[in-house]
C-alpha cells in the first residue's frame, strides 16, 4: 500500500459529497466571476445611457446572482466540511482496526503515542485533502469562467489568463515539493515525541520510585527539541511556498491590469469593459490564492497519507489461520520443539483442567513463552497446539477468546473499577464480577475507594497503586472465564499476605479449568498442581513445587532468590 492508494481511496469514499460540493462551488464561482461582468454591463447600458429602467433590471439580476452564489457557497462548504470530517473518521477507524487486528504487526517498531498521532493528526490531514480538492475545482472553475469572460471582452486579456494560469499552477506545484518532504519529517518527529511522552506518563510512578524523573525529562526535552526543529523547518517551507506563490500571483495580476489599461487607452475597451476587466482581475486573486493553499494542503496530505499507508500496509506478525476453536475444547496445550528468542527446543505439556505453574530462570523466556501461547509471535521452529490443533491453523481472534494471556503490565481504561472488570454490555455496577473480584482480592480494593467499585480509576488506572492495579487486572482476567487462562506474574506488587490470599483464590476460582501461571512466586507455585521449570531455554525440571524446591538446587535458587 502506498500513500497514493490511501489518497485515492479517501477521495473515492467521499465521491458523492465531493461531486455535490464541487458542483455547488462551481455555481458560486460562476456567480462571483459574473458579478464584475454584470457591473460593467450596468455601467455601459444603464449608467452611461442614464436609463433608470435598465438600471433597476440589472440591479435585480445582480441581487439574484448574489443570492445564488451565497447559498451555493454555504451548501457547498457544508458538504465539503462533512466530507473532510467523514474521511478523517473513516481513516481513524481503519488505523485503529489495523492496530487492533488479532494478527498484530502494525505496532512493530512504533510507540503507542506515534500510532495515536497517525490515527489523529495524519488522518485529519488526509481527510482535509477532500476539502482541498473541492476548493481546487472551485478555483479552476472561477479561473475558467474569468478567462472566457475576458476572451469575450478582449482576446489579449483572455489569452494572458489562459496561458499564464497553467504556468503559475506548475510553479506552485514545484514550490510545494520541499514542503511535502519537510511536512513528512515534521509528522515523524512529532509522532516520536508524542510516543515518548505517552511512555513517560504511563511509567511516571515507576520513574518516581527510581528517582529518574530528571533523566526522563531530559530524554523528552531532546526528543521535543528535534520535533521543534522539524516543525520550524516545515513552517519555514510553508511560509516560503506561500510567499513565493503570492508574489507570483501579484505579478500575474499586475500583468493583467497593465494589459487592460493599455487596451483602454487605445480605445479597444469601453469604460464598462475596463471596469469588468479590472473586477475580474481582482476576483482572480481569490482562486489563485486558493491554489496556493491547495498545494500546501495536498503536500501535507501526501506526507500524512504515506505514514498512514505504512501502518495499514504493515505485514502481520503472525499468519492468519481460518479454523475456529473447537466448541468442546478441553484446553490441553502442548509445545513441541519450540524455538523463539531464547526458547531452545522447548517440549512441554499443559494438561487440561489443571493449574500448571511455569517458573523461568530468565525473564526473557517468559516473554517469549507468552508470545507463543497468545500467538503474538509464531515459533521460529516447532509447534504450539491446543487440543492437538496447531495454533497456526486457528483464527487468531478466535484463539485469543479461547486462550487468554493476561500479562501483569496490561492496561486499565478510564472509567470505574467495575467497568474495567466486566465485559461491555454487562451490569455496569459489576455485581456479576463479585466472585472474580473476591478471588483476586480486588473487592478489598473496591472497599478502600470512596465510591466502591463505581469509583473512577483515571486514565490507565493511575489513581490506583501498582498492587491495586494488578488485582483489578487479575479480576478482569478471571471474570472473562476463558477455557484456557495464562497469567503472568499477577502478584509482583502486593505484600506477602495479599499474595497468599490471591494464590488461594486463584486456585479455587479456576478449579477444573486449564490455567497456567508464569511466575517465580513461591506462594503461587505452591497452589499449582504441577510446575515446569525452564532453565537455559529448555525444560530443566518438572514436578510439584515442594518436590522441586527440595530436590532441584537451581529451581530453589530461582524461586527463593
Amino acid at each position: 500500500m502506498s500513500g497514493r492508494d490511501v489518497l485515492r481511496g479517501t477521495v473515492r469514499g467521499q465521491g458523492r459529497r465531493v461531486g455535490v460540493a464541487a458542483v455547488l462551488g462551481c455555481v458560486h464561482q460562476l456567480g462571483e466571476a459574473m458579478t464584475p461582468v454584470l457591473i460593467g454591463v450596468v455601467i455601459d447600458q444603464a449608467v452611461a445611457g442614464r436609463d433608470g429602467g435598465r438600471l433597476v433590471l440589472w440591479l435585480v439580476v445582480l441581487a439574484v446572482v448574489y443570492v445564488c452564489l451565497s447559498w451555493s457557497f454555504r451548501l457547498g462548504a457544508l458538504a465539503g466540511e462533512r466530507s473532510a470530517e467523514e474521511a478523517g473518521h473513516v481513516l481513524r477507524l481503519a488505523v485503529v482496526r489495523r492496530v487492533l487486528d488479532a494478527r498484530g504487526g502494525a505496532e512493530s517498531d512504533r510507540l503507542s503515542g506515534e500510532l495515536a498521532n497517525v490515527a489523529t493528526e495524519d488522518a485529519k490531514r488526509v481527510g482535509a485533502v477532500t476539502m482541498a480538492l473541492m476548493n481546487g475545482i472551485w478555483a479552476l472553475a472561477g479561473i475558467t469562467v474569468s478567462a472566457v469572460a475576458l476572451l469575450l471582452t478582449s482576446v489579449p486579456l483572455g489569452l494572458v489568463v489562459l496561458l499564464g494560469t497553467p504556468v503559475l499552477l506548475w510553479l506552485g506545484h514545484l514550490l510545494s515539493k520541499p514542503l511535502e518532504r519537510r511536512s513528512e519529517a515534521e509528522q515523524d518527529q512529532a509522532a516520536g515525541a508524542a510516543g515518548v511522552a505517552a511512555d513517560l506518563v504511563a511509567g511516571l510512578r515507576v520513574l518516581r520510585g527510581l528517582g529518574a524523573q530528571g533523566a526522563a525529562v531530559e530524554r523528552y526535552r531532546r526528543t521535543s527539541r528535534v520535533s521543534l526543529v522539524a516543525t520550524l523547518r516545515a513552517a519555514r517551507a510553508e511560509s516560503w511556498q506561500s510567499g513565493l506563490v503570492l508574489a507570483l500571483t501579484g505579478c500575474f495580476l499586475a500583468l493583467i491590469a497593465w494589459v487592460g489599461g493599455r487596451l483602454a487607452l487605445d480605445g479597444s475597451l469601453s469604460l464598462g469593459q475596463l471596469v469588468s476587466a479590472v473586477g475580474l482581475a481582482l476576483f482572480l486573486v481569490g482562486p489563485l490564492e486558493t491554489f496556493a493553499w491547495v498545494n500546501a494542503e495536498l503536500a501535507q496530505g501526501r506526507a500524512s497519507a504515506a505514514r498512514i499507508a505504512k501502518v495499514l500496509g504493515a505485514g502481520p506478525a503472525v499468519a492468519g489461520g481460518e479454523e475456529p476453536v473447537p466448541a468442546d475444547a478441553r484446553g490441553e496445550l502442548r509445545l513441541s520443539g519450540v524455538r523463539l528468542r531464547g526458547l531452545d527446543g522447548v517440549d512441554l505439556r499443559v494438561p487440561a483442567g489443571r493449574l500448571t505453574g511455569i517458573a523461568v530462570s530468565d525473564p526473557a523466556l517468559a516473554d517469549a513463552l507468552l508470545d507463543c501461547l497468545g500467538r503474538e509471535a509464531d515459533p521460529e521452529a516447532g509447534a504450539v497446539e491446543l487440543d492437538g490443533v496447531s495454533l497456526t491453523r486457528v483464527d487468531p481472534a478466535a484463539l485469543r477468546a479461547a486462550v487468554l494471556v493476561a500479562r501483569h503490565d496490561a492496561a486499565l481504561f478510564e472509567g470505574s473499577l467495575a467497568a474495567n472488570v466486566v465485559a461491555a454490555g454487562e451490569d455496569p455496577d459489576g455485581a456479576a464480577a463479585g466472585p472474580a473480584m473476591a478471588a483476586a482480592d480486588a473487592d478489598e480494593v473496591a472497599r478502600a475507594l470512596p465510591y466502591g467499585a463505581g469509583t473512577d480509576v483515571g486514565e490507565g488506572g493511575r489513581s490506583l497503586s501498582g498492587g491495586q492495579r494488578q488485582r483489578v487486572l487479575l479480576a478482569r482476567a478471571l471474570h472473562a472465564a476463558p477455557p484456557v487462562l495464562v497469567v503472568h506474574d499477577p502478584t509482583t506488587a502486593v505484600d506477602a499476605a495479599t499474595e497468599a490470599r490471591i494464590a488461594r483464590g486463584l486456585g479455587d476460582f479456576r478449579r477444573g479449568r486449564t490455567t497456567v501461571v508464569v511466575t517465580n512466586s513461591p506462594a503461587l507455585l505452591a497452589v499449582t498442581d504441577h510446575v515446569v521449570f525452564l532453565d537455559g531455554g529448555r525444560v530443566g525440571a518438572e514436578g510439584t513445587h515442594e518436590e522441586l524446591a527440595r530436590t532441584h538446587e537451581t529451581y530453589r535458587g530461582t524461586v527463593w532468590a
